[in-house]
């Protein structure tokens, strides 16, 4: 449930109210009793996921992930070797007609 902030017209007074999103809103002032209260547009509350399906590793540190690719890449085997033998030129052997 979001909480919504008041301003009354009359007085000034402004407040905030825990109210579920289909409750009505308030019209009246708790501090001068008139009906006169305006519901203000607020900046609303970062979204907290809760419960099974959201996982930690979604919001890992940036340290974290370059150590964990750090990892990842010194476990891989090392191509160096295939790669020369690859470069190589293999001349055509020469064969007289």
């Amino acid at each position: 449930m979001p909480t919504y902030e008041y301003k009354c017209k009359n007085c000034g007074h402004s407040f905030e109210v825990f109210q579920g999103m289909n409750d009505i809103p308030l019209k009246t002032c708790s501090s001068c009793h008139t009906d006169s209260l305006k519901k203000l547009i607020g900046t609303g509350a970062g979204i907290l996921f809760k419960g099974n399906g959201f996982y930690q590793t979604d919001y890992r540190s940036e340290s974290y992930k370059k150590a964990e690719k750090k990892e990842i890449d010194s476990s891989k085997p090392k191509q160096e070797n295939s790669d020369k033998k690859a470069k190589k030129k293999v001349e055509p052997s020469k064969t007289s007609k």
